[in-house]
């Protein structure tokens, strides 16, 4: 199975920043050896794939959404619907961040509810789970993730083996603090232990890292035997980065 380097551009870029972000990118990525894809803030997702249609050496990136609605339609002020990001190419939708979550109160049912969306227009849903530093200090770690993924596994039952999950120490987003490879690898044990309870065909799901994955720590962390790629920020926006970081997922 190829990793999968998935970077998130959050709140980030421009028309002149993202293209010139693609351009290098462009530049370095050739036959990657593993999956890649960025997701990006709506209004880009034009602009994305545009660029990759007119780019061939950008023929082996994929692009997604950081967000995606539960409604197929109506009176959804300022949502997006799973069929709008389908018109644009979306390979991916990211659900449940913890961005999400914390700010806009996302609950497990919730994130739940958006991975059955976009699961039902054939876009692969990057399912977050992660607890808080409080969390983690109290020994709830485990509790957490199984809790939030459990939720997505009750309401897609079988569709289970189409999503990706990510596991974001919460506490290790944005911050520079890594969970080292020893404390990642035990939750996506855990985590890989609950998907294959859940569905015969567990092995086709990857389960990404993502918690401040970057150029200096990727490769001690894509070497675990249950870290299938990573969900990338910061050093999603730089070019350099973002290809060591793709060039270790290779092997």
């Amino acid at each position: 199975m190829n990793k999968l380097i998935a970077g998130n551009w959050k709140m980030n870029g421009s028309l002149a920043a993202n293209e010139a972000l693609l351009a290098a990118l462009a530049q370095g990525l050739g036959q990657p050896g593993c999956d890649v894809a960025v997701c990006v803030p709506a209004p880009y997702l034009a602009q994305v794939q545009a660029l990759c249609a007119a780019t061939p050496s950008l023929a082996a990136l994929t692009w997604g959404a950081q967000d995606v609605s539960a409604h197929a339609s109506g009176a959804y002020t300022g949502e997006i619907s799973a069929a709008m990001l389908k018109d644009f190419g979306c390979r991916y939708a990211i659900v449940g961040h913890s961005e999400r979550r914390q700010y806009h109160g996302e609950t497990d049912a919730q994130v739940a509810d958006k991975a059955k969306a976009a699961l039902a227009a054939g876009i692969t849903p990057i399912v977050c789970v992660g607890e808080t530093l409080a969390e983690r200090e109290a020994g709830h770690t485990e509790e957490v993730v199984k809790r939030q993924l459990a939720a997505v596994i009750h309401t897609n039952g079988h569709c289970i083996s189409e999503i990706v999950v990510a596991y974001e120490p919460v506490w290790a987003i944005g911050t520079g603090k890594t969970a080292t490879p020893e404390q990642a690898q035990a939750v996506h044990a855990v985590l890989r232990a609950q998907i294959k309870a859940a569905t015969e065909h567990f092995s086709r799901v990857k389960i990404l890292y993502g918690g401040s994955m970057n150029a200096a720590n990727a490769a001690s962390l894509l070497v675990q035997p249950d870290i299938d790629g990573g969900l990338i920020g910061g050093a999603a926006l730089k070019a350099a980065d973002f290809l060591t970081i793709i060039a270790a997922a290779r092997g």
